[in-house]
Parts: C-alpha cells; structure tokens; sequence
C-alpha cells in the first residue's frame, strides 16, 4: 500500500491547533460525566475551531443509552451552549452517535427521518448478546480461524454502511479492544483482507471513514482503524475521511487527534469531511501537514 502517517507534532496528547474534533460524549451520555461547557472551554484553549457533540443513542431497550436522554433536551443542551460560545473561538454542532443494529435498522432510520441532527455517526458496539463480552471472548475465540472470529462484527459495521443512514462509520474495528491480546492489532493488520469487504462498502455508499483516535489511550495503542488500513481506504476509492478523539472524560478531550490527522495525511487526504446540517462539506487539513496536491474527488468544496 503507498502513503503512510505523516510524521505529527505532538503524536500522543491533545491535539492543538486544528480544524475540528468530530467526535464527543457528555454527560448526556450514560458513560460520560463531562458537561457540553468543558468541551467547549477546551477548545477554545486549544485552539480546536470546531467540535460535534455526538452523544450516544441506542435502540436496544436493554443498551446503557436507551432513553438516556430525549433528543429534545439533547438538543437544547447543546444548541444553548453552542449559542453561547459561539462568538468565544469554538462552532459546536450537534451531532448523535448511533449504536447501529440490523434487527433495529427501520427503527433507526424513523428516527433520522423525524429528528435533524447536524452530524451522525453509525458505530457498532459490543451488546448483552456479543460474543465479544468479557465472558464470552475467550470462548469464542478458541478454535476458530481470524476471519470467523471477527466476521459477526465486520458483517455488522459492513451492513451500517450499506444503509446509508449515516455520515460516518465511527471506530470501524473497534472489535480489536476486546479481542487484544487473545487477538493482537498487528495479526489483524496483517490481513487487510478481512477488511476490503467493509471498506469498500463505504466507498460505494459514499460514507466516511472514521480516523477515530481512542484506541491510543487503550490497549490495542493504535487508532481505529490504522494507518494502514486508512491508506487502503483511500487506494480502494475512498472519498470522505473524518477524524474524532471520542472522548468521554475531560482529559480525553483531543487526545490523539493529531496522530488522526497525520494518519489521513500519509494516505492522501487533504481534506475531513463533515456536515453541519444540510448539505455536506469538506475541512481542509492544516499545512503543517504536508498535504500533497491531490484533486478533491467529492467536488465539495472545503471550508
């Protein structure tokens, strides 16, 4: 594969000085104690234009954030404060992360259909029937072959993106956080095979990749996806790339979000995309970057 990360700055800490961090939890999310404000007085102080609150919604009644919060007063939180700080240095959009599920893929789209939301990420989690939990991983794992044991979630995060009800795929192998170390980050690397299926899928539906920065504060001490398999994205037609630390605590705020960054860079992307309701459009990377002169395939123009 050609390209690689672009060397970065500052590779791991918060990242300063950038465009936008497309990817944030509040307390209006069942596993986040940050209010909408601190996120916003962050970026201020590192100098981070543009944030999207994306707090989590799910649709199976038994996930943490089934009814957690009622899109109304998500809503509000986040367009209040955003009023507020909006002339302070920081655009805050409000975003929504969905726990996307086939079995719940019409109830999902009802809600999309009734409720505008700047921003939405489609990200496959780890539910009560997963064989990926805690207690069931190591079984599941025994015996079988790489590729079964990472088809049930790769299918998953395949089918997210042939729905089309998103703008982006967040954490696309997010499964590496509970396969490591029965399952290391380099064996799934070493076989981009397994993930051509779902990338692909995103370059034909036209649906982002997620550069998603929290796998540097855990386990696996890599971004999800790698490098790698950013720059394959891009060699296999890959259009839209976005990036976000996904933090959920306050010092998560913009962690790593450099090393995303570089990582669209090395592939051969100037630009994130985004959306801030309407129509889509497109972050140019900072120059620090090195950005080659590559043509912009989306025809959208960058702001």
């Amino acid at each position: 594969m050609s390209g690689g990360p672009v060397a970065a700055r500052e590779p791991i800490g918060q990242g300063r000085d950038l465009p936008l961090d497309a990817h944030l939890h509040t307390t209006l999310s069942p596993d986040s104690d940050v209010p909408v404000e601190v996120f916003a007085r962050q970026a201020v102080a590192n100098g981070i234009a543009e944030i999207a609150i994306t707090d989590h919604v799910d649709f199976d009644p038994r996930g943490p954030a089934y009814a957690h919060a009622t899109f109304a007063d998500r809503e509000r939180e986040v367009r209040t404060t955003a009023d507020i700080w909006a002339d302070r240095g920081v655009a805050i959009r409000f975003g929504v992360e969905i726990t996307y599920e086939r079995r719940y893929e019409a109830e999902i789209r009802t809600h999309l259909g009734r409720h505008p939301y700047d921003f939405v990420i489609g990200s496959v989690h780890i539910g009560p029937d997963s064989p990926y939990r805690a207690n069931r991983v190591a079984a599941w794992v025994a015996g079988r072959s790489l590729r079964d044991v990472v088809a049930p979630y790769f299918d998953e995060v395949r089918a997210a993106a042939q729905s089309r009800l998103f703008d982006t795929i967040g954490h696309l192998d997010f499964v590496k956080r509970y396969l490591h170390p029965r399952v290391t980050p380099a064996e799934l690397a070493a076989a981009p095979e397994l993930y051509e299926p779902v990338l692909r899928a995103l370059v034909e539906t036209g649906t982002a990749l997620e550069v998603n920065a929290s796998g540097l504060r855990q386990g696996v001490q890599e971004t999800y996806p790698n490098a790698a398999m950013v720059a394959l994205f891009h060699e296999l037609g890959g259009a839209a790339v976005t990036v976000g630390s996904d933090a959920h605590r306050a010092d998560h705020f913009a962690f790593g979000l450099e090393l995303t960054y570089g990582h669209a860079a090395g592939a051969g992307f100037r630009e994130l995309a985004f959306r801030r309701g309407g129509q889509p459009s497109r972050v140019a990377l900072p120059d620090r970057f090195g950005i080659r002169d590559l043509p912009n395939r989306t025809g959208v123009p960058s702001l």
